[in-house]
């Protein structure tokens, strides 16, 4: 297993294993099943777990598992606060208490603000005292390391960014996704900071395992290097400076040993000129049902009324590669989890944002496109039950 520093120096495996789906049986999580699968991953090197508030059986689970097999003090938890839950000072030390009793700990060695979705999220907080919180955690030793988890563009996670003294965060991002959410500036301008990135997603949800086109898979069959397409995906972001650790939801003892097989060998900067064609012809076969040509460069930003633009043509695009629901889900994540919505609805026509696109992309009807596609109803309500959960 391969290891990378932290913001302190401390070694983190680069594959991490991610908690949310574990199998499940009769409703509840199959423990032998997930026992088997933890040790078989800490034995292979994996140090790091990562799970949360949220995730049903999770905390729980990973707790008794470490604890039965004395491996507590051997590994590192990640989980997360349901910071769009909190009302007062009071439900941060509510929510992190039952964590510590789910984990069976006395601390937590990364924790994360869960789907901080932009700034005034965090100021929000912050009025509510959780900079405080935070301090006397780190002092008392119950919290090690803060970070945030994010799921939106790249301008927002750079504000973020900037809007305290983290010690690390987490995006989603893959090689489709390299212009997307935070996508590559995103990561940069973390790294820029001195700030680790851990990846979710690596594999889209298994999109770039499961579901790649015909054209894609026999790409990487003829290719010379032969590699499987999830690890084709894994060592595409182990090659690059500033991850730290790339999480995986493994749910079988096979995944598991290829995962921590190819962790044994990947290094920054392996792969070559060919390697990175080879991936950026992948991405073009997965993209031909594309409706907008959307680079993701963001020469059209910022928009004078918000709309989030390169987001929303992403999401419009997945409406016809991914499938619906992964494409409300996207679009919902990056236009309507702020207090001000940055959805194609806001657009009023002004022209600015075609001026400045180097696709020649018309702009304004493709984002009325988008609007019929990703705002119906169920976008609606989505947004109203999010901003009432999140009290913006």
């Amino acid at each position: 297993m391969k290891y990378r520093s932290d913001k302190y120096g401390n070694q983190i495996s680069i594959l991490g294993y991610g908690c949310m789906r574990f199998t499940t049986k009769g409703g509840k999580i199959d423990y032998e099943k997930a026992e088997k699968e933890i040790l078989t991953a800490y034995e292979a090197g994996v140090n790091y777990y990562d799970t949360a508030y949220v995730y049903s059986g999770s905390e729980a689970l990973l707790g008794e598992v470490l604890e039965k097999n004395n491996l507590r003090d051997k590994v590192n938890i990640a989980t997360k606060l349901p910071q769009y839950m909190i009302k007062n000072k009071e439900d941060m030390e509510k929510y992190f208490s039952e964590e510590l009793k789910r984990l069976r700990t006395d601390h937590v060695d990364y924790y994360l603000m869960h789907m901080l979705s932009d700034v005034k999220s965090w100021e929000r907080l912050t009025k509510l005292g959780i900079q405080d919180w935070i301090k006397e955690k780190k002092e008392s030793g119950q919290i090690r390391q803060i970070g945030f988890s994010y799921h939106g563009n790249s301008d927002t996670f750079c504000k973020l960014i900037d809007s305290y003294d983290w010690d690390f965060c987490m995006i989603q991002y893959n090689y489709l996704d390299e212009n997307s959410q935070a996508g590559k500036t995103g990561l940069e301008y973390a790294k820029s900071k001195g700030i680790p990135v851990n990846i979710m997603e690596p594999l889209r949800g298994g999109r770039l395992v499961n579901n790649l086109p015909e054209k894609a898979k026999r790409l990487f069959e003829k290719y010379e290097m032969k590699r499987t397409p999830a690890e084709w995906a894994f060592r595409w972001l182990w090659n690059q400076k500033g991850i730290m650790c790339v999480l995986s939801g493994m749910n079988s003892v096979e995944m598991i040993e290829e995962n921590t097989k190819n962790a044994s060998t990947a290094e920054i900067g392996e792969f070559t000129e060919k390697d990175e064609k080879l991936l950026k012809d992948v991405v073009s076969a997965i993209n031909e049902k594309m409706k907008v040509p959307c680079t993701g460069c963001r020469y059209c930003m910022p928009c004078p009324q918000k709309v989030d633009i390169p987001g929303t043509f992403s999401a419009y695009n997945k409406y016809y590669t991914d499938g619906k629901f992964v494409a409300l889900k996207e679009y919902l994540m990056c236009t309507a989890m702020r207090k001000d919505t940055t959805s194609a609805s806001n657009c009023i026509e002004c022209g600015k944002c075609e001026i400045h696109c180097p696709q020649g992309i018309e702009i304004r009807k493709e984002l009325k496109n988008a609007r019929k596609k990703l705002e119906g109803p169920i976008y609606f309500i989505a947004k109203k039950v999010v901003h009432k959960i999140f009290k913006y």
